[in-house]
Formats: structure tokens, C-alpha cells, sequence
């Protein structure tokens, strides 16, 4: 005679594996027709966060005070308030009348200015600028290095504006990436060598998915944007020319305190 199991048997979850390779949302189950009630709140939640990043207001003077010991411009984009930036994208990647006259090249010339834009997701700049500017700006020293300029309601290619009125050689805009439900706040970097009015995005090279839950630590970030730097002025060029082949990072060395190559 062969033995059943009772209809109480615990079952395994197929999908529990999968869901531990990946934050992805799948095998969450339902309850008649919808999610269980844990899955939807947490949605919900995710989904708030996501909000919240676009609309919430950066605190500039915070992250003003957190930066480098570097000069530090504030600025704000053609978009005269939040509604507005969402709605025209062409607003934010260009100066406001006022903030394109005051700007007059630096002397001497930087060879790098960094451009932080609250762009999607102030969560991310308010979180992760900061911390990551102190970073590569040590590993940058041997450069001249512009002011740290602040830009509110500021997109990726109001770089090139900034960059070229202060005559830099180049311009790397860190932005608030579009937040998703995974992620609320993560930051990318985008390097443009030459920066002038008009440069495609094609011209530029990314560094994408910045953050402390699981994306690109900022040690790396910092490692392949010096590397990128270092061949785009040694080439002339950044852009889809400039393929992103720095080496592997090595394990962080505590008596070094960065895991940043020597």
C-alpha cells in the first residue's frame, strides 16, 4: 500500500531560488484575483519612494557643506520650478539667463569641473554626491580641478554649457538617475571631453547605477571615472571611441583605506 501525503504537506516554492538571484518581483503569488496583501504594500511602498525621490526638493546647503575643499558655484536651470523641469526636458539642459551671464572662464583653465544636477531623483545626489566627490578628487589631485558647480533642475547636457563658459577641458555631470522600484536612489555620471553647446550624447561615456544597495560602490565609480579621464585626455576624445576597459579594482586594502588601484 502506498502512503499519500496529506493535503497539509508543506510544498516548496519553486520560485524561491530565482527570487534570491534577483531583486526582481516574481513568484510573489495572489490572493483571488490580485497580489498577497505583503506583496502589494510593499509595491505600494517601492512605488511612494520612487515618488518621492522625483518630487522632492534637495537640500543644496547640505550638500554644499558635505563636499570636497573645493569652490562651489550654485546655479539653476531654464526650468523655473519642478512641475515645469518634468514637463520640458529642453528647460533643463540649459542655463537660466542670469546664471549663463555670470559665468566667465576660470583661470587657469580646469582640466575637469564637476556639474552635480538634482535631475530625477534628489534621494540619490542627496545620499551619494558627497561621499563620492571625496573620493575621486584624491584620486584626481594631479588635475586641475574647477569648482564644484550645484544646478538646480539640472539634466546631463547642461554640462556641456557650464563646461565650456569656464573653458574647461572637461565636464562630469553627476545627476539623479530615474528612479525605479527597486532602486530610489541611484546616481549616474556622465563624462563629456570638450564640452561645448551642442555636444550629442553619443560624445559622452556613462558611468550608471551608483549606490550602497548592490549597485557600483562608489570605490569603482571613482577607479574607472580617473581611468576614462586619464584616456580621454590622452585621446582627445570620450564618447562611443572610448571604450570603458579600466582594470578590475582590486579588494580594498585597509592600511590604503580606498580599494583604488596604486
Amino acid at each position: 500500500m502506498t502512503d499519500h501525503p496529506s493535503d497539509d504537506t508543506p510544498v516548496q516554492d519553486p520560485w524561491a531560488r530565482l527570487r534570491a538571484a534577483t531583486p526582481a518581483r516574481i513568484g510573489l503569488g495572489r490572493n483571488g484575483a490580485g497580489l498577497p496583501t505583503g506583496a502589494l504594500n510593499t509595491f505600494r511602498a517601492d512605488a511612494a519612494r520612487a515618488r518621492d525621490a522625483v518630487h522632492a526638493p534637495l537640500d543644496f546647503d547640505a550638500l554644499a557643506a558635505g563636499l570636497p575643499d573645493l569652490p562651489v558655484l550654485r546655479m539653476a536651470s531654464a526650468a523655473p520650478d519642478r512641475p515645469t523641469y518634468l514637463r520640458r526636458p529642453d528647460l533643463g539642459r540649459r542655463l537660466s539667463d542670469a546664471d549663463r551671464a555670470a559665468l566667465a572662464p576660470a583661470d587657469p583653465a580646469p582640466d575637469l569641473v564637476f556639474v552635480v544636477c538634482d535631475g530625477l531623483s534628489s534621494a540619490a545626489i542627496a545620499t551619494h554626491a558627497a561621499p563620492f566627490l571625496k573620493i575621486v578628487t584624491e584620486q584626481l589631485s594631479d588635475l586641475t580641478l574647477g569648482p564644484v558647480v550645484l544646478v538646480r533642475e539640472g539634466r546631463v547636457a547642461i554640462g556641456d554649457e557650464i563646461g565650456g563658459a569656464l573653458g574647461a577641458g572637461m565636464v562630469a555631470v553627476l545627476i539623479g538617475e530615474r528612479p525605479g522600484l527597486t532602486v530610489a536612489d541611484s546616481m549616474g555620471l556622465y563624462l563629456t571631453y570638450g564640452p561645448r553647446t551642442g555636444r550629442q550624447d553619443s560624445e559622452r561615456n556613462c558611468l550608471s547605477n551608483i549606490h550602497t544597495s548592490g549597485g557600483q560602490s562608489y570605490e569603482t565609480a571613482a577607479a574607472k571615472l580617473a581611468w576614462l579621464v586619464r584616456e580621454a585626455r590622452a585621446r582627445g576624445l570620450t564618447g562611443t571611441r572610448l571604450k570603458e576597459e579600466a582594470p578590475a579594482l582590486a579588494a580594498p586594502d585597509p592600511a590604503k583605506g580606498i580599494g583604488a588601484p596604486d
